[in-house]
């Protein structure tokens, strides 16, 4: 769970950066946040988890 809050803190920033420098009006982004809410009542939101948890679980192993 403690992943799932990182990523939409980070994509809520970016959302936010975009809104206010120009480069993504409010309209659109309202409606890209209320596809994300749908998409995620849908069967395919256990496929995007397992997709993003996989994604993080490979970034994590990546050693400097």
């Amino acid at each position: 769970m403690a992943i799932s809050l990182s990523v939409v803190l980070l994509l809520g920033i970016v959302l936010v950066v975009l809104i206010r420098g120009g480069s993504l009006k409010a309209g659109p982004a309202v409606v890209a946040m209320l596809f994300g809410f749908f998409l995620a009542s849908t069967g395919m939101a256990d496929d995007i988890q397992r997709f993003l948890d996989s994604l993080a679980s490979m970034i994590n192993s990546i050693s400097l």
